[in-house]
């Protein structure tokens, strides 16, 4: 495949409830809510046609819609702590199929991942269209290599992978990479078939850390509006 994938659908998942940072979706980072970051971010894509966020909260509905996206309300039993995103996605393209609109592909867009850029997006559809993939996900290099954690065991440290990683230098060791949480992307049929976005054919879109932050606590949040505040050239 060498064409740019058309139609695509930007969902972007936000509940409510949040244990970790109450309202963290509406809660303001350097100057608007947490949420509108990602949904400018994907209005000022290339590529996407169409932009849907999916809630249970009437305040993000109501802020989500202001900033221009389509809301679809979800089912209260997809806004508790043990609802998983792909149902909620899931339950997104079964509206859609009901209206006869299914897109070409879906593109996931976490709202706690606020430092990703239209560009980002763009590139990452970009890969798509340069061979036979199933999915994109976006990923950030560990900055620590996962070879040298340990375990803890009767009070000692322990190597969890064999103690022969650490009679290495870091040059020697595998370059690993981690999900950042930025962006997903797959058709509608291989997520209905697999319910995940990974699979043997998923092409990694590799992000800097900088802007692969994913709000989950204070420190995060923190961390993002320091980002923020130096301005996107002087981010390294």
């Amino acid at each position: 495949m060498n064409d740019t994938p058309r139609d695509m659908l930007a969902i972007i998942p936000a509940r409510g409830g949040s244990k970790g940072l109450p309202k963290k979706n509406i809660r303001v980072l350097h100057g608007k809510p947490l949420i509108v970051h990602t949904i400018q971010a994907a209005l000022q894509s290339r590529f996407i046609s169409r932009t849907i966020v999916s809630t249970d909260d009437p305040g993000i509905a109501g802020i989500s819609g202001k900033s221009g996206a389509e809301v679809m309300m979800r089912p209260s039993e997809l806004a508790t702590d043990t609802a998983s995103t792909i149902d909620v996605v899931l339950h997104c393209l079964s509206r859609l199929e009901e209206q006869d609109r299914l897109p070409d592909y879906v593109i996931l867009l976490q709202p706690t991942s606020p430092l990703r850029t239209a560009q980002d997006i763009d590139s990452s559809i970009t890969l798509l269209g340069e061979g036979e993939a199933d999915s994109v996900i976006s990923v950030q290099e560990n900055e620590h290599p996962p070879y040298w954690s340990c375990i803890i065991e009767d009070r000692f440290l322990k190597p969890a992978f064999g103690d022969q990683y650490f009679r290495l230098r870091r040059q020697e060791i595998p370059t690993t990479y981690a999900p950042n949480g930025a962006i997903y992307i797959a058709t509608p049929e291989y997520l209905k078939q697999h319910r995940n976005f990974y699979g043997e054919r998923t092409v990694p879109f590799v992000m800097p850390r900088e802007r692969s932050v994913d709000i989950d606590t204070e420190m995060d949040f923190l961390l993002a509006e320091a980002i923020m505040k130096k301005g996107p050239g002087k981010r390294s």
